[in-house]
């Protein structure tokens, strides 16, 4: 990590010509403004062809254990990269068989020579897709999100900053029956663990009734901003998420005992929703979203 190589990953993560059509980049699916989401069900790559999942929202991205919604083993922020970069089925950058292409077409830039100069000194060629990948990476694990209400709440001592609908969601949230916190624990509430059996942890994966097996938890951090919801964007609304949760509560067979084991009445669902909403860092957003 330098601050010269944020800055070109950061240039790099907007930078159209990454992209087979020339008008697509990182931000196309991970806008800023929706806390590096995107706002469609699932994603949709430079082509018009629709990804399998929903774009993840990548706030805090550095303190993953895994990426993406269904492979554990891809286990850094480069390694994920990869993934839309060079898919052929479907496209998403459609970088696959133009890596020379690309770094060729950035170090005939003159202030992208520069940037990759300054980015990676010790490099007699430092313009190169891996340090292309490196950039970008470097920028992702500075999207760091830890001023919300909850967080000023929590960890700063502002007893206001909560209001008392917004405590007794959190009392809720964090509750045995409600279940929330089983799978979004965690300072990131996207449920990593340790590993028992050796120093990395797991990122944690669960069936939530909404597919055939298990999916990564997300992060819930800015989640009122990464609307529609769920691996395949199926719900439009968070109030749609609890009406999902309320209903597996109030029916026997759940799919992963951490699930609620009752319903949610009328009450408690405007209760949760507002401690959800106080997980928002506004001065994120406007942090990141000041490049447009």
């Amino acid at each position: 990590m330098s601050q010269a190589k944020v800055a070109l990953g950061r240039r790099l993560f907007f930078e159209p010509r990454l992209s087979i059509t020339g008008r697509y980049s990182c931000a196309s699916c991970h806008d800023p403004a929706r806390a590096f989401s995107d706002g469609r069900p699932v994603a949709i790559g430079a082509t018009g062809e629709a990804l399998p999942h929903n774009a993840m929202a990548l706030v805090n991205v550095a303190y993953n254990l895994s990426f993406g919604w269904t492979k554990p083993q891809v286990r850094s922020l480069e390694a994920q990269m990869l993934e839309p970069m060079l898919n052929e089925q479907p496209v998403e950058l459609g970088v696959k068989g133009r890596e020379a292409a690309v770094s060729a077409e950035l170090a005939a830039d003159l202030a992208y020579r520069r940037d990759f100069a300054a980015a990676f000194p010790a490099e007699a060629a430092p313009v190169s897709f891996a340090n292309l990948v490196k950039a970008i990476g470097a920028f992702e694990r500075t999207l760091i999100s830890g001023g919300s209400p909850f967080d000023r709440y929590v960890f700063g001592g502002e007893h206001e900053a909560l209001s008392p609908q917004a405590k007794r969601g959190m009392a809720l949230f964090f509750s045995p029956r409600v279940g929330c916190a089983g799978c979004h624990s965690g300072f990131n509430f996207s449920g990593n663990w340790r590993d028992t059996q050796g120093p990395t942890g797991r990122a944690s994966f669960a069936n939530n009734g909404t597919s055939s097996g298990p999916m990564r938890v997300p992060t819930l951090r800015n989640v009122a901003l990464t609307a529609p919801y769920m691996h395949d964007g199926r719900f439009a609304t968070l109030d749609a998420v609890l009406g999902h949760y309320s209903a597996i509560g109030a029916r026997a067979g759940r799919h992963d005992r951490r699930l609620p084991h009752a319903p949610f009445s009328d009450a408690e669902r405007a209760e949760l929703l507002s401690f959800l909403d106080s997980l928002t860092d506004e001065s994120f957003v406007r942090r990141f979203a000041a490049h447009e």
